[in-house]
């Protein structure tokens, strides 16, 4: 008796379609682990960009705070300069007392002049660092949104194209930290 003959071509291409489909799967796979791990990236960067801009935020308060105090101390001491001059026109006894006073209010008043500008160009470098780190965030939070929509329409480009904005997010990042 003779064996059957199976058919094995439709065997083969089964087994064919099937290697490249799961070959299709394994690279669209190691594709969306790139994009999943770089998306993770974007997003710590944009916690840490976020927090420092923050700190950024609360330090050119702080200075601005600083400046302004030192601008009233100055002010008082302008006005306590001002009532001895004016006690000096009455010509006391005491006047080299009072004239040794206004000499100390002025050295005051430079002392706190400079203070105060100080504070002042504190708080403006902390702000435009926030500035800097405020956009920085904000290039990370479009390239994760970038990336989300690349995962759904599975299109590769636009990955790219949140690599690109990452990229532009992490060189203002580094640019407000110094």
């Amino acid at each position: 008796m003779e064996e059957p003959e199976v058919p094995t071509e439709h065997l083969h291409e089964t087994i064919s379609e099937k290697i490249e489909e799961a070959e299709h799967k394994l690279k669209k796979k190691g594709w969306t682990i790139y994009l999943a791990v770089s998306t993770a990236i974007m997003a710590v960067l944009a916690a840490v960009s976020s927090l420092q801009a923050g700190h950024h935020s609360n330090e050119a308060m702080i200075s601005q705070i600083k400046s302004t105090d030192q601008w009233a101390h100055y002010q008082s001491k302008g006005i306590k300069y001002d009532i001895v001059e004016n006690m000096l026109l009455n010509k006391p006894a005491d006047s080299d007392k009072l004239k040794e006073k206004l000499a100390q209010y002025k050295e005051d008043q430079t002392e706190i002049f400079k203070e105060a500008t100080e504070s002042e160009k504190e708080s403006k470098e902390n702000l435009e660092s926030y500035k800097t780190l405020a956009t920085a965030v904000t290039f990370f939070q479009i390239s994760i949104a970038i990336s989300a929509i690349s995962m759904l329409t599975d299109k590769r480009f636009l990955w790219f194209c949140a690599m690109a904005l990452s990229l532009v997010g992490v060189w203002q990042f580094i640019m407000g930290m110094m």
